[in-house]
């Protein structure tokens, strides 16, 4: 059954409007106190945390890693609110960024003892926006719903943290007490979304509604309607440019919201200058100019690859090769699936199968699901059952799915098993 645009985006369209809606809000303060990198230095964190939870044998996506990830951003949160002083030479975006680096460093340190660790930390970052669940977008709003309205009830203090830090010293407010339960607050939010989308989507929810807000408006609730409305209409069309142009979904998202800041920056610009009509002129000529610059390094690049190519070496042909399957190297052609499964059988790890696999898929689909199931009850470690599954997920169209973050054993997989055996036993 052929699936609409529908019924593919719309769990990644559900879960990028909860995003919207509470990093929006968030966006507003981070940029506000001027800590525009703590999203990130957060997520970094939350990712190591998986990253150390998996090293004793916790699997990613699992409660167990998410509550460690939010315990290690609970200590974090504490540390940014205790190094937020009243008077200090040293700004807190400098311990903020500090403690990124550090993080990072440490995760990379701890990549070669994690098995497959580049892998595993490389899931983190980049996320899977397009495969969420509808447990995930349930949990997410009840999560972000709660944040939401602990944000609302004490709103009054954590506005007045964010812009007059100095006018809430003056009235005796426990700043760092404050701060710990906004970055707590923060990570809550950062730790779960970042286990979905990623960190490049995040931060750019986080910022961009924000500035688009504060470029428009200088009322607080202005901004965040704006940012709620605007984060919408552009989550929206990048979703649709996703969709239409077979497009990963996230890079999409991000790339509308960089024409969004773009429009918006001409606009503001236009609409404050005393002369709009000379406004409107440096603005066409710096298009003009970018646009100039941006051709000539494309048609650049396109002759001085065109002039390589000319001078490189005709390639062997590698037709006369034999091709053999037990051979090793990437020379080696694969041209069908006896070869795939020939080189399955003399497999030494888990990452050749799922490689193999994958390729087995672009040769024959019906051979590649039954090599793919076969491979998939072994339960081999969860970055290589993602790339099986997510080919499996693909043909099974939304009809059932499966969690690479469970055993084949389970349920959920079991059905999914079941259902695409039986698409595939009908007649081809």
């Amino acid at each position: 059954m052929e699936q609409s645009v529908w019924d593919l985006m719309r769990l990644p369209f559900y879960e990028c409007l909860i995003l919207v809606g509470i990093h929006s809000y968030l966006g507003l303060h981070v940029i506000k106190r001027q800590v525009i990198f703590v999203d990130l230095a957060l997520a970094q964190i939350a990712a190591l945390g998986t990253l150390i939870a998996f090293l004793f044998g916790i699997m990613p996506h699992t409660m167990g890693a998410y509550w460690f990830s939010l315990g290690l951003t609970a200590v974090a949160a504490a540390l940014f609110a205790f190094c937020r002083f009243r008077e200090g030479a040293i700004p807190q975006e400098a311990i903020i960024g500090l403690v990124y680096a550090i993080a990072a460093a440490t995760a990379i340190l701890l990549i070669d003892k994690a098995p497959h660790g580049a892998e595993h930390l490389k899931e983190i970052m980049t996320g899977s926006i397009l495969w969420v669940k509808a447990s995930t977008v349930e949990t997410a709003a009840v999560v972000y719903t709660a944040v939401g309205v602990f944000h609302y009830l004490f709103r009054k203090k954590f506005i007045l943290i964010s812009t007059d830090p100095e006018g809430a010293w003056e009235q005796g407010v426990n700043v760092r007490l404050w701060d710990f339960l906004f970055y707590l607050s923060f990570g809550l939010v950062i730790t779960l979304s970042v286990d979905t989308a990623g960190v490049l989507i995040v931060f750019v929810f986080l910022v961009a509604p924000a500035i688009i807000a504060i470029s428009l408006t200088g009322r607080w609730f202005y901004q965040i309607l704006i940012g709620w409305t605007l984060g919408t209409v552009v989550t929206v069309t990048g979703l649709f440019i996703s969709y239409v142009g077979d497009m990963p979904t996230g890079p999409a998202v991000i790339g509308a919201y960089a024409l969004a800041l773009i429009a918006t920056a001409i606009v503001a610009h236009i609409a404050r200058a005393e002369d709009r009509r000379v406004a409107m002129k440096h603005t066409g000529a710096a298009v003009i100019v970018v646009a100039g610059m941006l051709g000539l390094l494309l048609t650049a690049g396109h002759l001085i690859g065109k002039r390589r190519q000319g001078h490189q070496v005709t390639a062997p042909d590698r037709s006369s090769q034999t091709a053999d399957p037990k051979a090793e190297g990437p020379l080696t052609p694969i041209e069908n699936i006896e070869q795939i499964r020939q080189r399955l059988a003399n497999a030494a790890a888990p990452k050749e199968e799922s490689d193999l696999i994958c390729r087995a898929f672009e040769i024959d689909q019906a051979a590649a699901v039954r090599l793919a199931l076969d491979f998939l009850e072994k339960d081999p470690p969860c970055f290589f059952r993602q790339d099986v599954a997510n080919h499996l997920n693909v043909l099974l169209d939304g009809e059932a799915r499966f969690d690479t973050g469970k055993p084949f054993c389970a349920s959920e997989n079991q059905r999914a098993a079941a259902k695409v055996k039986e698409k595939f036993q009908e007649p081809r």
